[in-house]
């Protein structure tokens, strides 16, 4: 290493030029390279993979609270359609079986998504593309959220080649 303005050779560790007197500059700090953006990449792909399980687990609890309830409202009685005439008779459990299916499929989709991007296997990437489109009109701010983090994370060129590499 040398002086920037006189020249003289310095010693590693030295604060000053011994013949000038000026401050040694510090050292340049090294610049992220590759690894570092890998790295980070694969943190935040085990993070949006630990909130895709949370989501699958959330959706199925609440899903079969909210099917329970509404399929005793249905069949119990409770409501206008508890009755044996009417639309209810055959449109109310069709729509509750339908619910059962969707919250299933909902959730067996946020589980799988989860595990492909904990896995980092190159089928997690599309099933959690997939899985947040579907989210994207779930439940409002929490599926539109997970859904549009994990399209950005996801999403591009960049990620693309991060995602390869992991």
């Amino acid at each position: 290493m040398f002086c920037s303005a006189c020249g003289q050779a310095l010693a590693a560790g030295q604060p000053v030029c011994a013949q000038c007197g000026r401050p040694v500059a510090a050292p340049i700090p090294p610049i992220p390279n590759f690894d570092f953006q890998l790295q980070n990449y694969a943190s935040r792909i085990r993070a949006l993979s630990i909130v895709w399980f949370v989501y699958g687990g959330l959706s199925l609890a609440f899903g079969f609270i909210g099917l329970t309830v509404a399929g005793s409202f249905l069949h119990g009685g409770w409501g206008p359609w508890g009755h044996s005439f009417g639309p209810g008779w055959w449109f109310g459990p069709a729509l509750i079986r339908f619910g059962w299916s969707m919250m299933v499929v909902r959730s067996a989709l946020a589980v799988f998504a989860g595990w492909g991007l904990m896995e980092r296997a190159p089928w997690g990437r599309v099933v959690a593309v997939v899985a947040s489109i579907f989210s994207l009109f779930h439940i409002f701010p929490i599926g539109l959220a997970l859904g549009i983090w994990t399209l950005v994370t996801l999403l591009g060129y960049r990620n693309t080649t991060l995602y390869d590499q992991l």
